[in-house]
């Protein structure tokens, strides 16, 4: 009489250690000014955690908002490093969601999130890195800043990112850099933060000018390898999305189809077209509405989910 209870005993256990197991957790890094305590980001993250089945994680850096105006990126990524280290949740490897930031000053969360690929000595392996609105290759804020070689010399973080130092080249940040499984960049047709747009998918204008934009594939950091994005892309490996709205405003069906996707086990099996133009509309804005029932007045957060 006992019989019947063995196959679905053991088809539970096999299910929990499946899961135990394969499921690979995340974390999300929010942009410059935002937190991880602000209602958007945590929505965000609650939502990529349920759609997807894997724990997601939002990684604060010192005293939040504020330091991540202040601190410098190199500190704060060498925090990060350190945060990602001391969690045995992450020991088993981990995805990240890098967000951008709603002003033109720069990039927090994308910025520390390749920061962590390619410099966190003994972290933990990153299998899939997913960027929202990344200025990978800078962003033109100040439209007569234009000398290649001020850039070079005066800024401390981006040029050493992206491996464009001359007679400094580490191999290392570009072998850890190719090791993804996927690296997905999200676009967003009519973002006016970024400077220009295409630096989301790593394109940017020739040095010293500001027209035209190149594409990632016509500039020296694509066609030297300076950081293994070539590599990536001949791989296979690079899905470059681009979604319709402004700024960080992403539908939940588009969150579903390009984000979540990659938050899951098969992450390395997706077959996603490696160029992507959606053109999904929205009615109302998720976050609005729960503020609204909350009483909350936090429109100025940096992430739109559109319904």
């Amino acid at each position: 009489m006992g019989k019947p209870h063995v196959l679905p005993v053991f088809v539970l256990c096999m299910l929990t250690y499946t899961r135990t197991t394969l499921s690979i957790p995340f974390i999300v890094l929010p942009g410059l000014g935002d937190e991880c305590k602000n209602q958007g980001v945590k929505h965000f993250t609650e939502l990529l955690s349920n759609w997807s089945g894997s724990q997601g994680y939002c990684i604060k850096i010192g005293d939040g908002s504020w330091d991540s105006w202040t601190m410098p990126l190199m500190e704060q990524t060498t925090i990060a490093c350190e945060k990602v280290k001391k969690m045995t949740e992450l020991s088993q490897g981990y995805n990240i969601v890098g967000l951008s930031q709603a002003t033109s000053f720069g990039s927090q969360g994308n910025m520390i999130g390749r920061g962590l690929v390619e410099f966190c000595d003994g972290g933990p392996q990153v299998k899939n890195f997913i960027s929202l609105a990344g200025p990978h290759a800078g962003t033109a804020s100040l439209p007569f800043c234009g000398d290649i070689f001020a850039y070079i010399n005066g800024c401390k973080f981006l040029p050493k990112l992206n491996n464009e130092i001359m007679n400094m080249k580490n191999y290392t940040y570009k072998l850890r850099f190719a090791s993804l499984e996927n690296l997905v960049l999200i676009m967003f047709e009519q973002d006016a933060v970024l400077i220009p747009k295409e630096t989301s998918w790593f394109g940017y204008f020739p040095d010293g000018a500001f027209h035209p934009v190149l594409p990632a594939q016509e500039t020296k950091l694509y066609t030297e390898d300076w950081i293994g994005l070539k590599t990536l892309d001949e791989a296979g490996k690079v899905k470059f999305i681009k979604v319709s709205g402004n700024h960080l405003e992403i539908s939940v069906g588009e969150m579903k189809r390009y984000i979540v996707p990659f938050l899951k086990d098969q992450a390395s099996t997706i077959a996603l077209p490696k160029v992507v133009e959606s053109s999904s509309g929205w009615q109302w804005s998720l976050l609005s509405f729960a503020f609204e029932m909350a009483g909350l007045n936090e429109g100025r957060q940096l992430l739109r989910i559109m319904g």
